[in-house]
């Protein structure tokens, strides 16, 4: 060996190096599926701005420290986030986040797009107030089990199990328990209604 050259990498230091290569592709791409900006993601994960970009951007390593908190916000596995080999089991194993008082469940954590939800509705005096919300987007829904209430401008409809409603979310619109026993309820959102209902506090 020449006394400038460099012995190559072995087989396993090049596969870990092309995997860590592939991290900051995958985290833009992740980010931009779920509609979300870099300083909604630091927000979100407590990681600087410019670190977001250096991991995006390739300049800076993926560590675990910086890794779990974006596997959490983005919804994903870390072998996910590293690309790392697929186990072959197809199973989804959603865990539940509480948001507005309401338990989802996410049924499509790697998909583009719609997004999936089972959404868990908590019992309410039929009697309270309703506040109305508006967004960009299209929202469709179908009713496990319970009785929900959806309220779409001037108009109140009760939905019972089997039923389905879709709608566009730029009407002002609520979805909420009818009575007082629990509900569960198929979500499916786009970017936009999975931001408000599921991501923001």
């Amino acid at each position: 060996m020449a006394p400038h050259e460099h012995p190559a990498p072995e087989a396993g230091e090049t596969d870990l190096r092309d995997l860590l290569d592939g991290v900051g592709p995958r985290l833009r791409d992740l980010r931009r599926r779920r509609g979300m900006t870099l300083a909604q993601v630091a927000d979100a994960t407590g990681v600087g701005v410019s670190t977001l970009s250096r991991l995006e951007s390739g300049g800076r390593r993926p560590t675990l420290e910086l890794l779990v908190p974006l596997a959490r916000t983005y919804r994903v596995a870390l072998d996910d986030l590293v690309g790392a080999p697929p186990t072959g089991d197809p199973r989804v194993r959603p865990r539940p986040e509480r948001r507005h008082g309401n338990i989802y469940l996410s049924l499509t954590p790697h998909a583009t797009g719609l997004q999936a939800y089972k959404a868990i509705i908590p019992g309410r005096d039929p009697d309270a107030p309703v506040r109305l919300g508006r967004h960009d987007g299209y929202e469709w829904c179908y009713v496990l089990s319970g009785r929900v209430r959806l309220d779409l401008g001037d108009r109140t409809t009760i939905l019972e199990p089997g039923e389905a409603a879709e709608f566009d979310t730029r009407t002002p619109h609520a979805i909420v328990n009818a009575g007082r026993e629990v509900a569960e309820v198929l979500h499916l959102f786009g970017p936009q209604g999975e931001q408000v209902h599921v991501r923001e506090g």
